[in-house]
Order: structure tokens, then sequence, then C-alpha cells
């Protein structure tokens, strides 16, 4: 067909001028394919790509949550991380508003509202003047480290580079920690602490003739659940490809440094991470694994429904505790929160103490109700609306390839993990922040509009509709396409249109 020499000749989405141009165009069509999304940012490449460089933004984020240095700056206080959160909110706004960061999604109007909800309920409660300071904190470190993720991972190489640098400062962790639980002396944190003032060092009692690692955070169980959360990452995304000896060494190292924790939080995100992967490995060549085992578990649940005299949430927090006391203090303060919530439903007690025995502790070891304590029943409603609307979509998305699909595994069991542990532990400052980064670093897989597997033939788009004047030819062919097209035009003076003609 011949068209007027204005006009390209176009191969896949390509534009030629010339011979030449097409040449290139077939190199390129043979490199890593590229795709643009609805909102014109949401790249989308092969399985082959080869690796990325960690964006700068997310590389001092990362960096910045191993910086245990307490900056006051008038009547706040400050961290590293915070400066970073701070620095980038505004302009992780704008990207996320103008459609850089993929459509708007119902996990984003969730977490905004949730901030919104505890500024109105901290207001309602200690008056708007001492809600400012609290509302504007929760707002950089909940929807800063969310749009963080939001907007700068943005695909699969995004998401490998961001677990490779995670990777790389808990092995930076492993050797201090080490040290720490034989020595029983903190040397990371004594370190930091000698040029700048940093938390306390937390010394609790010793476990199995070791101390409990706390390194750089407030808590050994905060040390432990942050470095445990790379588990399946770890496994997974850096182990992709891999051989055994490349794949094992790195688990183990994430392992390692978390159990140094010494603490039962920790080790339930280990368990269930290592039975998931498991599980995903026994029975990889069964499609409907996922759906299996969670028939399984809904059954197993019924089961103690029926047939014991305990809650299945009671039973779950008996057998993941070191100790017995342990056990039954969670159960206390599920009973007992619980009743704070009911007593408080609209804007919980705030920041004040919450109604329990006085012999109890002061600290609510429970993520997923202190929120409804502390800001009232929708608060913490909104936080698990924004937890399974990013998780269940993704657990649900189908037409990914090879790679991503292995990607999304790992982002669902660091997850699931979290949700098992956020019922025996409280995330706050660096560990909460790194929840929240991580719940949204897994939304880019929602925004995957076509791939490429290991077989290199592209995916069409799920949202579009099926042509049937689209001719699908080996991609070796477009050599010969190009070059004859590029004589064609040397001997007639005009580019031939093949926009008829698409990569399979």
């Amino acid at each position: 067909m011949r068209v007027n020499n204005a006009r390209a000749m176009r191969i896949d989405g390509f534009a030629l001028k010339s011979s030449a141009a097409a040449a290139a165009a077939i190199g390129a069509n043979r490199r890593p394919a590229r795709a643009r999304g609805r909102s014109g940012s949401e790249e989308v490449k092969t399985e082959s790509s080869g690796a990325k460089r960690l964006r700068l933004p997310v590389t001092l984020f990362l960096v910045s949550l191993l910086i245990p240095w307490i900056i006051t700056v008038g009547p706040m206080r400050m961290s590293a991380y915070r400066f970073v959160l701070l620095i980038w909110l505004f302009p992780c706004l704008a990207m996320w508003l103008s459609g850089k960061a993929g459509r708007i999604r119902l996990s984003d109007i969730s977490l905004l509202l949730y901030c919104s909800w505890c500024f109105l309920a901290i207001s309602m409660i200690h008056g708007f003047g001492y809600a400012v300071q609290p509302s504007g904190m929760i707002f950089i470190e909940t929807m800063g480290a969310y749009l963080f993720a939001r907007c700068y991972i943005r695909d699969a190489e995004d998401f490998h580079a961001m677990v490779l640098l995670v990777f790389k400062l808990v092995a930076f962790m492993l050797p201090f920690a080490v040290v720490e639980a034989v020595t029983g002396r903190n040397w990371l944190l004594l370190a930091f602490s000698s040029i700048n003032p940093t938390f306390p060092d937390n010394y609790l009692e010793p476990r199995w003739g070791l101390r409990r690692v706390q390194s750089v955070f407030e808590h050994p169980i905060l040390f432990g659940v942050v470095c445990a959360s790379a588990l399946a990452p770890v496994h997974l995304v850096l182990g992709y490809g891999a051989t055994f000896a490349e794949r094992w060494p790195r688990t183990i190292v994430i392992a390692a440094t978390a159990m140094l924790s010494l603490s039962a939080g920790p080790m339930t995100a280990l368990s269930c991470q290592a039975m998931l992967l498991g599980w995903n490995w026994l029975l990889r060549s069964v499609p409907s694994r996922w759906g299996i085992l969670c028939g399984l578990i809904t059954l197993q649940a019924l089961t103690i429904e029926l047939l014991s005299n305990r809650a299945v949430p009671v039973v779950f927090m008996s057998y993941f505790s070191f100790d017995e006391s342990s056990a039954y203090m969670r159960v206390l303060i599920w009973r007992y929160g619980s009743a704070s919530v009911l007593n408080h439903p609209l804007f919980g007690i705030g920041f004040n103490p919450w109604n329990r025995p006085d012999w109890m502790t002061t600290s609510i070891d429970m993520y997923w109700i202190v929120d409804s304590i502390r800001h009232g029943l929708p608060a913490g409603l909104l936080l698990l609306v924004t937890f399974f609307s990013i998780y269940l979509p993704v657990a649900f998305r189908s037409g990914l390839g090879e790679k991503s699909s292995v990607y999304k595994t790992a982002y669902l069991i660091t997850m699931t993990g979290f949700f098992l542990v956020g019922w025996t532990v409280y995330f706050w400052n660096a560990t909460y922040v790194v929840f929240i980064f991580l719940l949204g670093s897994g939304v880019w897989l929602l925004d995957v509009e076509r791939e490429t597997g290991r077989s290199g033939r592209v995916t069409a788009k799920a949202s579009e509709p099926a042509r049937d004047d689209v001719k699908t030819v080996p991609e070796d062919d477009l050599v010969g396409i190009a070059r004859r097209a590029g004589r064609r035009t040397a001997r007639k003076g005009k580019d031939l249109d093949t926009s008829n003609y698409r990569t399979p």
C-alpha cells in the first residue's frame, strides 16, 4: 500500500522513516518491549529486561529507615525518613493527581479518608490546636510512604531493584546483629548515638542465652518484623531464574537476621511466609493451589469455631507466642480493646489511657485494633479497606507474564505475613512506614496492561478488543519486511505502511 512520503512506515508501533530506521526499529523490537498504560506512565517490560537502577528518592528513603537519629525541630520529633517523606510529599501528590502513578484507585481514596478521619477524631477528643501536629505526622508517614511506592515502584524492574536494596540493607545489619546477640551490646546503635541522639537501647531479658537484637529500631520485635518482611520477595523476586546456590544463601541471610530478634511476632511472619513458599513450590503445577489452600483454611476455621471453646483469633494468638503469659496478655488486649471500641465507636479515646485492669501493660500489641481504639471504628475500617482493596485485586489479577506472576506471589505472601503478625504486634515509626510502603509497592501489578513471557510473545492488552484485520507474523519475519520496505522505498521513493502487522 502506497502512502504519502510524509507518513512513516509503522511496524508494531515503531515509526520508520527509512530503511535504516527500519533496521533500527527491528533491533529495538528485539530488545525488551515497553508499553504505555492508560496514564501514560505505566511502563510494562518483557521478562528479559535488564537490571534497572532504583530511583534516588526510594534509595534515600529506604536507607534513611536505618538511621535512628532523633532530630528535634521546634515541638516536632523528626527522623531521617520523616525528612525524606516530607521533602517528596508534594511532588508525589502532584504525580498522583496528574495520573503519573496510574489511575486513582479505591485504596488511594480510603487511605486519604483514613488520614482525614484521624484528624477529625483527634480534633474532637483533644481540640483542633492539639490535632494539627499528630495528624500532620500521620499524613506524612501514611500517605507519604504510600505515595512513594505508588509513584516510584511502577513496574517489575522497579520492584526488583527495591527488593535488592532491601536485601542489601538487611545483609548489612546481619553481622552487627550477631555481635549484639552474642555480646549483649548494641554496637550499631551506640555508633549512631555517638554522633546524634537516638532512642534508648531497649535491653530485654535474654532468650536461649542470647540477647534479643534491637539494632537500629526501637524494639527487637520491630527489627524482626522489618527483616522478616523481606523473606518472600528475596526468595522469589531475587531468586527468579537464579540457581540454587544463588537463591538460598540470600534467603538464609534474611531468615537468620529476623530470627535474631527472638520474638514471636517475627517468627510468626517467617513461619507464615515459609509455609506459603513451601505450598507454592510443592503444588507449582496445580493452577488452583491457592483456592485449595483458602478452602482448607476456611474448613479449619469453621472446625475450630464449632468444636473449640475459644474463638479463632484467640487460638491463633495462643499458638504464636513464646510463652503462655504473652499469649494470655494478647487475648486480654483483644477483649478489653474491642470493649473500648464498642464504648467509643465514633471518635475513639484519642491518646488517653484505654480502659483495662491496672496490672495490664499500657501497650496495645495489636496493630489492627489500635486505630479503632484511638480514632474510632471508621479509622480501623478504612485501614482494612485500604489493605484489602489492594490485596484482593492483586490476588485475583490474571493475564500476567511468568515473571510478574512470581512477583505477585512474593508480594501477596509478604502482605499475608504482615496481616497475621499485625494481630500480635503494633507497627510504629519506621516499621509502620515500611508496612505502608510495601503495601503500596504492589499496586503496579494492577496497572500492567500487557506483558511478555519467556516465549518472547507479546500478549495484547486485556481491555483491547480483538481485531480481525490484524495479521500476526513471527518476530524474525519483521527483518524481511523491513528489508523489502527499504528496497521498495529506494526504488519508488515511497514509504510502505505495514501497520497491519504485529509481533505475536
